[in-house]
């Protein structure tokens, strides 16, 4: 077994040396996020301008389900989606378990909910400040929430990075249904585990350096973001 500083050593070596299998990980990683959150930036935001301007008689029942649904462990969804994917599972035609697939739909069921809550709170946050000159000039339910997506733009591209930052960092959930199996379904999560498993550590090492980069680059986008959203409100009110 290497020392911690030839593990160490290895790794950076395979980052600068851009090992092929390293990055082939890392190019399957974004993939299988991008994919969920993009999917899931689809439907949560939908759900989430709903739950904000509409007005129905459910939407307190909605409003706490949904805030259950994020409670719930990831890997209970990964078992939900395994169940729905396996041979005798409603879903088992479609040939999907241990895919990049299964991998995308787990992801996206997960992060949907973190989407729709925080383009609730976005949203609505807006409404209670737009509402009335809204309903003043007639503007339908639907085009007042598309104008407060347009006006909260920089925020909804911060629960963007925020979702996808959630999706990639996962692991139960893509082990459960992609089966972490090496050149097909094997991403940074998984690989890390696996590795560091096996006390192999350099590829978990690089890997690693890689992931947090990564979270760092979209801490500092939200962060970034956040700060520009009060300037263009400010200047707007001007």
């Amino acid at each position: 077994m290497n020392s911690l500083a030839d593990s160490l050593s290895l790794g950076l070596s395979l980052l600068v040396s851009f090992d092929p299998m390293l990055w082939q990980i890392v190019a399957r990683s974004l993939l299988v996020s991008l994919s969920a959150t993009t999917i899931a930036m689809g439907l949560g935001v939908i759900l989430g301008a709903v739950l904000a301007v509409a007005q129905f008689r459910w939407k307190p029942l909605a409003l706490v389900l949904l805030n259950t649904y994020v409670a719930v462990p990831a890997v209970v969804v990964g078992l939900v989606v395994y169940v729905l994917l396996s041979r005798s599972g409603p879903l088992g035609h479609l040939g999907w378990l241990f895919s990049l697939e299964a991998m995308i739909m787990a992801q996206t069921i997960l992060v949907i909910p973190l989407v729709a809550i925080m383009t609730r709170q976005t949203l609505a946050a807006a409404h209670q400040r737009l509402g009335e000159p809204l309903q003043s000039m007639g503007a339908p339910t639907l085009l007042a929430g598309a104008i407060l997506l347009v006006h909260e733009r920089h925020a909804m591209a911060a629960v963007a990075a925020t979702a996808f930052g959630r999706a990639i960092s996962e692991v139960g959930t893509v082990m459960i249904v992609g089966g972490n199996i090496d050149g097909f379904t094997r991403v940074m999560t998984t690989a890390i585990a696996l590795e560091t498993s096996k006390g192999d550590l350099p590829l978990a090492i690089a890997l690693g350096v890689v992931l947090l980069s990564v979270v760092i680059l979209l801490n500092g986008l939200v962060a970034g973001l956040r700060r520009l959203q009060p300037r263009e409100s400010a200047s707007g009110a001007e």
